[in-house]
This record gives structure tokens, C-alpha cells and sequence, in this order.
């Protein structure tokens, strides 16, 4: 038997008592943060989304990762494997940049040393 996914069902939040949980009133001052209108409909679901992640974040801060050194990118686990290709990254090298009397002059609108864009976000 295959389980099908409906994006639109969140997930249930597992309570985890260590971890904080998120409330409508956290949820709609994020949204006023990132300009987001949300439904009412909405809400609840982002809050159960939320929780959700913070339960998985919770599950995985349980687990123990002594001897695992810190890394900031999954590509570096890739370098220490020939078995899995080494390297799929390309070497860095230093290359030279665009002329940026030539971009400048290219542009629509600048003031000569920035791009001028038009307002996209009114509040």
C-alpha cells in the first residue's frame, strides 16, 4: 500500500516538552515580519507546520554526535569519500570580475555605482 501526500494536510505536531512551541500570535508576527497575508484558514496549518519542525529538530538534537566534526557544507563529507566520487566541486579559483564601467553602462538606471531598481515592497 502507497500513502499518497496532500500538500494541503499539515502534519501533526508531536509535542516535545523541550522544545518551544509556536502560538497563533507567534504565527501571525512572523507573517506581519515577511509581509505575508495568511488566511485564517492558513494560520492554524503554519502553526501545526511550525511545531512540527521544531518536534523533527528536537528529535534530531537528541542524537549523538560526539567524534562528528562540525562542518559547514554536506560537500565537505564528499571531499574525505573517494568512494562516493570525491570532489564534485570545482577548485576554487580567482577569476576576474566584470568591468563595472561596462555593467554600469549596460544598466537601465544607476547612480553610477549601484544598480537602481524600482520599490517592490510598500508597507
Amino acid at each position: 500500500m502507497t500513502e499518497t501526500f496532500d500538500p494541503n494536510e499539515a502534519p501533526a505536531a508531536t509535542p516535545h516538552p523541550e522544545t518551544a512551541t509556536v502560538t497563533l500570535a507567534d504565527v501571525r508576527h512572523v507573517a506581519a515580519l515577511a509581509n505575508l497575508q495568511l488566511t485564517a484558514e492558513e494560520e492554524p496549518r503554519m502553526q501545526r507546520d511550525l511545531n512540527a519542525i521544531l518536534g523533527h529538530v528536537a528529535e534530531l538534537q537528541k542524537l549523538n554526535t560526539d567524534g562528528v566534526e562540525p562542518m559547514a557544507q554536506v560537500g565537505q563529507l564528499l571531499q574525505k569519500a573517494p568512494a562516493l566520487g570525491g570532489s564534485s566541486l570545482r577548485p576554487d579559483a580567482v577569476k576576474p570580475s566584470l568591468d563595472r564601467t561596462a555593467v554600469m553602462e549596460e544598466a537601465p538606471d544607476t547612480d553610477g555605482r549601484f544598480f537602481k531598481v524600482p520599490k517592490v515592497i510598500e508597507r
